[in-house]
């Protein structure tokens, strides 16, 4: 259903050094660096058919969080959730709500772990028992 997911970024180094150590949990190597026509820097992801991005906002303002919005890592094992969670709040994330772990909801049991990225940026990992 997606191509790409992108986030912005106030400083992109900070954000290489997060999402280096986050997504390296999950297997994502480094990032193809580049630049948007405008000049702002980008670092793009690249795992399992999909595409994760970060961008200094190409029109000039500062990077700011969606609010509601959530972009969730799929694990592949409760230990990857937890691992990705720990990662997190090593290089800079908050962990935020419940402490990672199993939750039972109206889509079943997942494993889940929530977190913000440096520039606020709400991630979670999910594990989804087969």
């Amino acid at each position: 259903m997606f191509s790409h997911i992108m986030v912005g970024s106030n400083d992109i180094e900070k954000s290489k050094r997060f999402y280096d150590a986050v997504l390296g949990v999950l297997g994502a190597g480094e990032p193809f660096r580049g630049q948007a026509p405008t000049g702002q820097a980008r670092l793009f992801y690249r795992h399992g058919g999909g595409s994760f991005g970060v961008s200094e906002p190409i029109n000039g303002e500062e990077a700011s969080f969606a609010n509601g919005g959530t972009i969730g890592f799929k694990c592949d094992s409760p230990e990857q959730v937890q691992k990705f969670h720990d990662t997190a709040v090593a290089f800079g994330g908050r962990s935020i709500e419940d402490p990672p772990g199993l939750r039972e909801g109206a889509m079943g049991a997942m494993h889940l772990a929530y977190v913000r990225d440096p520039d606020g940026n709400k991630l979670c990992a999910v594990y989804r028992a087969k």
